[in-house]
């Protein structure tokens, strides 16, 4: 005698949707893993006789798909319209496979390690409402300092030799999040008052001083600088973000020697 909706002895309903599940479970995963690799694919690995080769891996990179920005910009990925990389400044001490590189000229600007940088859109960031996201204060007006905070501008900016580099002129602001987000540096010994961008990150407010431990007084000079004065793109930020981070570790060649 059969059970209640089975189809023979040895299936019924319940076990063919279970079945149905972890064929609907392994597409999803079959799926998501491909969609994963929209971004950041195909690798390039070291080896082979060109001296790299291209790694995709299981499953393919998925076929280019459009999206519509919300700028109206149209993005293809994978690859697609992505700026170009910048150049690779930097070889390897050995040669075989996976050896370590050291930067090629000025570490600083090799952008390897902390001092790489991600090819974002050249430009600004928004707000809601169309409007650049970060500013400087003057194009911000309603925009402040807490009273209960240090107002840096006016005050020296000191390297991590303890030279003087320059003076915070003025700060720029996150509109959308409310957050200063740089402080602007008149680099000291400059015709026309030169400036610079600081990221709040790399800064430490003191009552009479910031303070910079990254980068050396003499290194401001070599802040990559934006088009424009008043605003600033997703691209410059990361390249104004980097040359700091390359600081940490390229700064000074006792930075980048063994710990012990």
């Amino acid at each position: 005698m059969h059970a209640t909706g089975a189809i023979t002895p040895y299936i019924d309903v319940a076990q063919l949707v279970l079945y149905a599940f972890w064929i609907f479970f392994a597409g999803l995963i079959f799926y998501l893993h491909r969609e994963n690799k929209r971004e950041g694919y195909p690798l390039e690995a070291e080896g082979g006789a060109s001296g790299r080769f291209v790694v995709q891996g299981f499953p393919a990179v998925p076929t280019p798909k459009q999206y519509i920005l919300r700028s109206g910009q149209v993005l293809e990925a994978p690859a697609g319209n992505r700026q170009p990389e910048p150049p690779f400044k930097a070889q390897q001490i050995d040669t075989y496979p996976g050896s370590p590189i050291v930067p090629a000229g000025d570490p600083m600007l090799a952008a390897v390690g902390p001092g790489s940088y991600a090819m974002r859109p050249d430009a600004p960031d928004l707000t809601f409402d169309d409007k650049a996201r970060i500013v400087p204060l003057r194009i911000a007006p309603t925009l402040g300092v807490d009273l209960a905070d240090t107002d840096p501008r006016g005050l020296p900016v000191i390297g991590t030799d303890g030279l003087v580099a320059g003076k915070v002129v003025e700060l720029w602001v996150d509109r959308a999040e409310h957050l200063f987000r740089y402080l602007e540096v008149e680099l000291a010994g400059t015709s026309g008052g030169r400036t610079v961008l600081l990221p709040m990150g790399f800064a430490r407010i003191k009552k009479r001083r910031v303070q910079v431990d990254s980068i050396l007084a003499s290194q401001f000079a070599a802040v990559p600088l934006t088009r424009s004065p008043d605003q600033i793109t997703m691209f410059e930020e990361e390249r104004v973000m980097a040359y700091y981070g390359g600081g940490t570790l390229y700064a000074t060649p006792k930075r980048s020697e063994p710990l012990i």
